[in-house]
């Protein structure tokens, strides 16, 4: 069942509300601006070994907080294409409606909440490495 245009523009609002969020921290992450200080460890010569490493721990922070941000603006157009389309709100595994209170939560939900437990149960551990 398709959303209501009620739901619809709350939906449009919440998405565009977080993404204009999530472009907002990516730039002050690029823009590190908070980070002066690490990139000063980083590229001061000849460097500590104990500062290189913390600004080398730093920096390897700063960049997976930036690809966390990118994925999820990744996941957000693709939610506003499918919300353009008419097409979010469907679970993409059994075909049945996603509950709105689901959607306004988790916009970029693609499965229902039954089916999201059992993706989470199954691949779980994908990518954890072992000894």
């Amino acid at each position: 069942m398709p959303l209501s245009q009620a739901q619809s523009k709350q939906l449009k609002a919440v998405l565009d509300e977080r993404y204009g969020t999530l472009i907002e921290q990516v730039r002050d992450e690029l823009d590190g601006s908070e980070n002066q200080q690490y990139a000063e460890l980083i590229n001061r010569a000849p460097a500590d070994i104990g500062d290189q490493s913390v600004g080398d721990a730093l920096a390897d922070l700063h960049l997976a907080i930036i690809d966390r941000h990118i994925r999820e603006i990744r996941e957000l157009e693709a939610a506003q294409t499918r919300l353009r389309d008419d097409e979010i709100g469907t679970c993409i595994d059994c075909g049945l409606e996603i509950d709105f209170k689901r959607l306004v939560a988790q916009p970029t939900a693609q499965r229902c909440i039954l089916c999201q437990e059992q993706y989470e149960k199954t691949y779980a551990h994908e990518g954890t490495p072992t000894l």
